[in-house]
């Protein structure tokens, strides 16, 4: 069994269809197409349910993606181990958040300390940060709320405070507290479903009785106290991304503790490179001294 069948056969396996698996791994069809059956040959059994060029994993090729995974992962923490032994520290730490507004000042931090290594940071919902922890293609994950599983470690960084944002006109702006059933008739902007603030906020707010009613929904946290202050809506906004701008004011949740965890977040079997641990440090004291 080769390493090249392996690669191919999880790119097929992701994406179901033979020539769109081929366009991602820049080989021919054909030359893709007989790397997969002689794999099949190679281990005896099927691995795909054929229908035209759609393919699905049946119950072999489900079981067999499990240890590929596995397999390409031990192989690529190896590499990564060689590079720390080495020396050759000039790699790219690979970050994945679902809350982004402590971010800036935690990558400045650790930039002063390790200028010469890069990183590359996606903004994920929870569920697409759980499958490149287990593909193991991320270092970290800084998420809200914690990710639990049976190969994730998960340390709470941080408990913080989600507070309401009206603009300054709003009838609510002199006070500095309200209960959630006050908020019932208003209009909101948020992100989408999926990112753990949105679908913490909608549960508590459904277990009082009613649902928020979104005028705006997107995927830029940061975009939602200019929308709060052109008066388009009010927002649940974590402590964590208070916004210093004139024309918002923030009012405490009064009848529910309505708090976030944010989570630091790895794979258990994943090399934790030099550079990886000095990060982990950067983000512990950076929640130990900013706790709001």
């Amino acid at each position: 069994m080769e390493l090249l069948q392996l690669q191919y056969f999880l790119a097929v396996a992701r994406l179901e269809h033979m020539t769109e698996a081929a366009r991602s791994l820049h080989v021919t069809q054909s030359s893709l197409s007989k790397t997969i059956q002689r794999l099949e040959e190679d281990l005896g059994v099927p691995l795909f349910d054929r229908t035209g060029r759609r393919l699905r994993l049946n119950e072999f090729g489900s079981r067999f993606l499990r240890r590929a995974e596995r397999a390409l992962f031990e192989l690529k923490q190896g590499k990564q181990e060689m590079r720390d032994l080495s020396g050759l520290e000039h790699s790219t730490l690979e970050l994945a958040v679902t809350t982004a507004s402590t971010l800036p000042n935690i990558l400045r931090a650790f930039r002063k300390k390790m200028p010469d290594i890069q990183f590359h940071v996606q903004m994920l919902a929870t569920q697409e940060m759980v499958t490149l922890l287990h593909r193991g293609e991320v270092d970290f994950c800084l998420s809200s709320p914690p990710i639990e599983g049976e190969d994730i470690e998960c340390q709470i960084v941080c408990v913080d405070p989600i507070l309401v944002a009206v603009p300054k006109g709003h009838r609510l702006a002199e006070r500095t507290g309200v209960s959630l059933t006050e908020l019932r008739d208003e209009w909101f902007v948020g992100v989408k479903r999926g990112y753990g603030t949105r679908d913490l906020v909608d549960s508590v707010c459904n277990s009082v009785g009613f649902a928020p009613k979104y005028v705006y929904e997107g995927d830029e946290p940061a975009r939602l106290s200019a929308l709060v202050e052109a008066e388009i809506g009010i927002a649940f906004i974590p402590g964590t991304a208070r916004n210093s701008r004139e024309n918002i004011r923030y009012l405490q949740v009064e009848d529910h503790e309505l708090v976030r965890e944010i989570a630091l977040i790895w794979h258990r079997n994943r090399y934790i490179s030099r550079a990886a641990s000095e990060f982990r440090k950067v983000v512990v004291d950076y929640f130990g001294t900013n706790p709001e």
